[in-house]
């Protein structure tokens, strides 16, 4: 699994002109997430991705989302998983299929919001248009 993540002060995405999820948070910051899923990844895999999303110290300040109370919104983004080695055309090979990748990105979202967190999401398999304001900037890539 692979994630990035962008410290934003707000973000929004829209399918089809309208919006379906986002975040506004221009005093503590929050946290866009992108989030691939591959063919190997599992349960673990999740539950890392979440409690790194949660526990990085990536804010403001070097607070984690947690600590913040900052709000997340994730988005899935199957591109992440592209290899560009060979060629001139990315393989999405390692990509997790739809049905699976799906619900470890719900399950990511329940386990954010256990711990207290506000998620947003964008619609998964959609053309989804994604707008965020960048803090910093500052963007992390996170692999599990």
């Amino acid at each position: 699994m692979k994630a990035v993540l962008t410290r934003v002060s707000e973000a929004s995405v829209r399918v089809d002109g309208e919006v379906v999820g986002a975040i506004s948070c221009p005093e503590t910051g929050g946290i866009l997430a992108l989030i691939g899923v591959g063919r190997e990844d599992d349960e673990q895999a999740v539950a890392t991705m979440a409690r790194k999303i949660a526990e990085l110290r990536i804010l403001e300040g070097e607070r984690s989302v947690e600590e913040a109370g900052a709000p997340v919104l994730l988005v899935s983004q199957f591109t992440l998983m592209g290899r560009t080695a060979k060629g001139r055309r990315p393989s999405w090979s390692d990509a997790a299929p739809g049905e699976v990748a799906s619900p470890m990105i719900d399950q990511i979202a329940s386990l954010l919001v256990e711990r207290g967190i506000e998620v947003a999401q964008g619609q998964f398999g959609a053309m989804m248009e994604v707008a965020s304001v960048n803090q910093g900037p500052f963007t992390v890539l996170v692999e599990t």
